[in-house]
């Protein structure tokens, strides 16, 4: 796992390609996980109603997507491994 730095990320950024990387403080983390979690209860509790599940997990999925790239070390942007 990364150390942090003296700023407030709270997720690496990927090595090769676009978004974030592995959580790298216990914020990560815990959105992380929360996040999942919130998907999953979703799921399970709307099982019955296929296009319900389908919305639930895009939109649960999508939406905190600006808080992740904010969060995200030195942003989001395509990274082609040493090179960036």
């Amino acid at each position: 796992m990364t150390e942090p730095n003296d700023d407030d990320a709270w997720f690496a950024p990927k090595s090769f390609g676009y978004g974030a990387g592995l959580p790298i403080r216990w914020q990560g983390w815990a959105f992380l996980l929360g996040h999942v979690g919130v998907i999953m209860l979703g799921a399970l509790l709307l099982h019955r109603n296929q296009t319900a599940t389908i919305a639930w997990v895009t939109l649960i999925a999508l939406l905190p997507m600006p808080l992740y790239a904010a969060k995200t070390r030195g942003g989001w942007h395509w990274r082609w491994g040493s090179r960036d």
